[in-house]
């Protein structure tokens, strides 16, 4: 993606992230990851579909109803919402949206992972059935069999791969039976590289009295990014028995500067 869709795509994956923050559950994650492939799907199966929701000419409020009409009762409020804001928003080429689409459902799914401390061990497992289904070059060559069906090929991997965590046997099953163009190799790279950046990725669990600004929120993720070495990302959680200050958790590392603990360190002292 180029240029403004970029910039859209970029706007959707915040919005992702905040509502994968709200969504922890892993069983929830996983439902709006297979609710998005399915919207991938549905993009993919129709040429004036994704040129309506990408015509610049058409206002966003209009692309936005479009899309919540088509998808009303078939997938949740959330997903509903989040596919909202991607059609509101521009996109250079009318492929991009279903592309920005699927990256935010493998993300969904590999979020899922995570929360269940699987996210290593699905990389490992992508990596390992990718060298299966393309080593063989019979394998490979019923992958790329193009008068095969979805079904088919979904199949095919179902028998090879059986095992692994569930959201390696989604995530395999998906590239190798729906590869959207890219050979066998490069669909299952694709997601090698997101567990990868989303490995690498840091959260900071941030506890204040009210929400940032969104200048206070660049300051922190830029001192803490300084600080680790590694990408920060914020989870926000807004408490008022804070009374100010910020409270920071990375890990087991914790940076407590609100006044509550200001008060309680003081209220001890003076025990003493």
């Amino acid at each position: 993606m180029r240029g403004v869709s970029r910039t859209s795509h970029a706007e959707a994956a915040e919005r992702l992230e905040a509502l994968l923050d709200r969504t922890q559950d892993a069983g929830a994650r996983e439902r709006l990851g297979t609710e998005l492939f399915a919207v991938v799907d549905l993009l993919d199966s129709s040429v004036p579909l994704r040129r309506a929701l990408t015509d610049p000419s058409r206002d966003g409020e209009s692309k936005a109803r479009l899309l919540e009409r088509l998808l009303q009762g078939k997938v949740s409020p959330d997903t509903a919402d989040l596919l909202g804001g991607a059609a509101r928003s521009r996109w250079s080429a009318a492929h991009d949206l279903a592309d920005s689409v699927e990256v935010l459902a493998v993300d969904t799914v590999l979020a899922a992972a995570e929360t269940s401390g699987r996210l290593d061990l699905v990389e490992e497992e992508v990596s390992r059935s990718a060298t299966l289904l393309t080593r063989d070059q019979g394998v490979r060559s019923a992958l790329l069999e193009r008068r095969a069906s979805t079904g088919a090929r979904a199949d095919l991997v179902g028998r090879l791969v059986g095992g692994g965590a569930p959201e390696t046997r989604m995530l395999v099953r998906r590239m190798a039976s729906n590869p959207r163009g890219r050979r066998p190799e490069a669909a299952f790279e694709f997601v090698t590289q997101a567990a990868a950046r989303r490995r690498q990725r840091l959260v900071a669990h941030v506890t204040v009295a009210a929400w940032p600004t969104d200048e206070q929120q660049h300051r922190l993720v830029a001192a803490l990014t300084q600080k680790y070495g590694r990408q920060v990302r914020l989870a926000v959680d807004v408490d008022p028995s804070v009374v100010g200050g910020v409270r920071v958790q990375i890990g087991d590392d914790v940076i407590d500067g609100t006044v509550s603990r200001r008060l309680d360190e003081a209220a001890e002292q003076l025990g003493r």
